[in-house]
């Protein structure tokens, strides 16, 4: 089986290589933005004209993008995560190579859901920010493309390689830092949010799977558990033997305010990092994922204590 895999270099990207090479009946061939792709290629301003030819030449069965923005203005994130996907449709319905696309779409697309509920795949989508904005008008070309194309909605993905900028990365940074100064209390903030936390590689099986099945539409990717990171903090000080004290502060759901890390005194630490969450999905967020287990014959297998210990050991490198 010839693979496109488009964002081979991005955090989920780089496991999903990972899993393809391992699997001896894939051909793997990498497009993107850097230069470890084999070919080099910008989704957001290439024509897509150029990515036909490269798709009739290769003739992949599957093409699989990973590729997208998760920060930036309105504007960037339109570029990277809507342009970007328009591009990939209109190159797939111009080739003859007649492939599979695997989308890599996101939880945010939801928006705000009611705490205690699990959101399924015919919620109505209502993305409380540019970011879900973005990737749900990625979705909805996928879905309105009448290619062979299956959208995977991964809710919040972590584990190793874990950005930095990322709410558990940078839980993990201000207790690497209390760590190396010696703190004995750590004030944290913006810990009440709950999330549904998929490590990466979990992730990364189920692209495999969606390449290999016949499925379409959408399909939740997550662990099907709501995590509050207030208890994602107290596995992550375990793991890391932090026997200090966590001291959570009340801090109102707002973008411009301080919340993971405040330091104890600003001349001696780096600059408070924003609100946790900005990802316009409020207070709650988890998945239904009944259809990837009937539909792709996919389980998380990997659970979170796993993925903060993967974490963590990347930030105590950095000591």
């Amino acid at each position: 089986m010839r693979v496109l895999l488009i964002g081979a270099n991005g955090y989920i990207g780089r496991f999903v290589a990972d899993r393809l090479l391992a699997d001896p009946a894939v051909q793997l061939t990498a497009l993107g933005r850097g230069d470890d792709a084999d070919v080099r290629f910008d989704l957001a301003t290439g024509s897509p004209g150029a990515l036909t030819r490269f798709l009739d030449a290769v003739h992949p069965g599957v093409v699989i993008n990973c590729a997208g923005a998760t920060r930036g203005g309105a504007r960037d994130l339109t570029r990277h995560n809507t342009v970007a996907v328009a591009t990939v449709c209109e190159a797939l319905r111009r080739s003859g190579c007649g492939a599979r696309l695997v989308q890599i779409g996101c939880g945010s697309e939801y928006g705000p859901s009611q705490p205690g509920s699990s959101t399924a795949e015919d919620a109505v989508p209502r993305p409380g920010g540019p970011y879900g904005v973005s990737k749900l008008a990625a979705t909805e070309l996928v879905l309105g493309s009448g290619l062979d194309a299956v959208v995977l909605r991964v809710f919040s993905p972590a584990g190793p390689g874990t950005p930095a900028g990322s709410p558990l990365g940078r839980l993990a940074e201000a207790m690497r830092r209390a760590m190396q100064s010696g703190d004995g209390e750590l004030k944290l903030g913006g810990l009440g949010v709950q999330r549904d936390f998929i490590d990466v590689r979990d992730v990364a099986r189920a692209v495999h799977a969606a390449s290999l099945s016949a499925a379409q539409g959408v399909i939740n990717i997550g662990s099907g558990r709501a995590v509050r990171l207030r208890d994602a903090a107290a596995v992550l000080a375990r793991v890391a033997g932090y026997g200090g004290t966590l001291h959570e502060l009340d801090v109102p759901p707002g973008p411009l305010r301080a919340a993971i890390g405040h330091p104890r005194a600003e001349s001696d630490h780096a600059a408070p990092v924003a609100y946790p969450y900005p990802d316009g999905c409020g207070s709650w967020q988890q998945a239904d994922v009944r259809t990837a287990r009937d539909r792709l014959g996919w389980r998380p297998r990997i659970n979170l204590e796993e993925s903060l210990a993967d974490i963590w050991m990347e930030a105590a490198c950095r000591i």
